[in-house]
């Protein structure tokens, strides 16, 4: 499936047009990660977003520690890191590669400097941002 094709069946993409989806291709990286790589780390500067392509990716609180636990497991579509294009905070989880996979890798400097020549990719993304915190605020109050 080619890269464009991938983003336009992630959701924070989803909202974007075809043209918009071209020029974030022209960005984005493919990396390969082996079963265990740790991807980011818990409390280091998040710089870059995250969308699984193949495989399966941990998200994990307290990476090798006694009280580690998975919050959570992405596949193929899922991603993770999308707070870094927006904020220059600390990662609040580690993710780690749960076999071998591949990942499509946007940082914040090339996220940013297509916002600033498209503002609809933006546009596109807090529409989607927006809902999924509306989402987790009922989940907490539920």
């Amino acid at each position: 499936m080619a890269v464009e094709d991938t983003l336009q069946e992630v959701e924070l993409f989803s909202e974007m047009t075809r043209k918009d989806l071209s020029r974030l291709v022209k960005v984005i990286v493919t990396r390969e990660y082996k079963k265990g790589d740790v991807i980011v780390r818990e409390g280091d500067l998040g710089i870059a977003f995250y969308v699984v392509s193949k495989g399966h990716i941990e998200i994990v609180r307290a990476l090798g520690k006694p009280e580690e636990h998975i919050i959570f497991t992405h596949s193929p579509g899922g991603f993770f890191g999308e707070m870094a294009l927006f904020d220059n905070q600390l990662r609040n989880a580690s993710a780690r590669a749960k076999d071998d996979c591949q990942c499509l890798v946007l940082t914040k400097w090339d996220f940013n400097a297509e916002m600033t020549q498209n503002s609809s990719i933006a546009i596109a993304m807090l529409a989607i941002l927006a809902r999924r915190i509306r989402s987790l605020n009922e989940a907490i109050t539920h």
